[in-house]
């Protein structure tokens, strides 16, 4: 019984306390339909959640408290420019007016509004990390993607390069060749041309010393014979004969002397003509081989350099699928007006603020049950 008796003592206490309260509320809520209204409007625009728009509605502390609740998620939506929020504060608003005049659980429905908007909020946050961490997984692995292509790209384009680059350098040296080929031949032309002007003039000349060497034998033959008869019918000019065969001799010397000369002047340029000519042979044979070597390597150079190109043309169709497909995942990742750490602040600002709005409305809940068993209690006791 004493027990029952401290209760009832309490609550009248706290009922008193309460009626004081409800008064001051009332004061405050007379002077602010007085006076407050422009400032109001001015603060408190864009059909937000204003203290005079519920002011009238405040008539216990579980009205404070949904008040309270309906505040703090207005200056949270101000602050985060939410409209989401902002469109909630307004619902949390209407509840609390409806609730009032239908006699409605406006706790109930208040603390739905906020759940649902905790919800909301954490399946926002949650798709948007996952979003994220696909995001940084796809961008990682693009971007390898792009380095790796470019590399190969680089790589191929570098041996193509030296490929064309040697190929180049390969028919320039078979084009001089060919132009010293060219010369060689022109060279030996000439040669065989003097050669024979050579030679046809040394068989002509050769046959005139022949002929004119035979006819001064002859000719110191036929005086020699005569001179040395005895029975000739007359006094014969001996000593002048012998003057003349002597004359002839040494014609027939001359001749004779020259006719070696023209030989071997022919010998030795038969001999030089047909060594040059065998180098020339020589330098020709090799020349011919250099070119046809160098002719197939530039020629399976410029094959090998345009397969490479080939394969380079499909590593830049793979590189730019890639870039393609880069650019628009970092048109859907990389956001212009707000990072993910910006979005992840706003995230959790939001969920913070209707959290705290939750509790706000659950301590009232408490404190709201715990008087009704309070007074259960005194009653039964009374």
């Amino acid at each position: 019984h004493q027990a029952c008796m401290t209760k009832a003592e309490d609550f009248e206490a706290e009922t008193k306390s309460r009626g004081e309260e409800l008064q001051a509320l009332a004061a405050a809520k007379e002077a602010i339909k007085e006076n407050v209204g422009g400032a109001d409007a001015l603060s408190y625009g864009l059909n937000q959640v204003a203290l005079v728009q519920i002011g009238s509605r405040i008539t216990s502390r579980a009205g404070l408290a949904q008040f309270e609740a309906a505040r703090l998620i207005r200056d949270l939506a101000r602050k985060q420019q939410s409209p989401e929020l902002a469109q909630l504060a307004v619902r949390i608003s209407s509840a609390i007016r409806a609730g009032s005049k239908l006699g409605e659980d406006v706790f109930a429905k208040i603390k739905g509004l906020i759940v649902d908007m905790v919800e909301k909020l954490e399946k926002e946050a949650e798709e948007d990390a996952t979003k994220k961490a696909w995001c940084d997984k796809e961008l990682a692995e693009s971007q390898e993607k792009k380095d790796d292509k470019t590399n190969e790209i680089e790589k191929l384009s570098t041996q193509i390069d030296k490929m064309s680059a040697r190929s180049a350098q390969l028919q320039e040296e078979t084009a001089a060749l060919q132009q010293a080929l060219s010369q060689l031949a022109t060279s030996q032309a000439m040669m065989d041309k003097l050669r024979a002007e050579e030679k046809e003039a040394f068989a002509k000349n050769k046959a005139d010393m022949d002929q004119g060497l035979e006819g001064i034998k002859i000719a110191v033959k036929v005086l020699s014979e005569y001179y040395a008869k005895a029975d000739k019918a007359h006094a014969s000019a001996d000593g002048a004969g012998g003057g003349i065969i002597g004359l002839l001799e040494v014609v027939e010397s001359d001749f004779t002397k020259g006719l070696a000369e023209m030989t071997a002047t022919e010998e030795s340029s038969q001999s030089a003509y047909d060594t040059e000519t065998k180098e020339n042979e020589i330098e020709k044979a090799t020349k011919e081989q250099d070119v046809k070597y160098k002719v197939k390597e530039s020629t399976e150079l410029d094959a090998t350099a345009a397969e490479t190109g080939t394969d380079r043309s499909g590593v830049q169709a793979e590189l730019d699928a890639v870039l393609e497909y880069l650019t628009k995942i970092e048109g859907d990742c990389i956001a212009k007006a707000e990072t993910h750490e910006e979005r992840k602040a706003r995230f959790e600002a939001e969920l913070a603020g209707c959290k705290e709005a939750l509790r706000i409305l659950e301590e009232e809940t408490a404190a709201s049950l715990i008087q009704r068993g309070v007074l259960r209690g005194v009653r039964r006791h009374a």
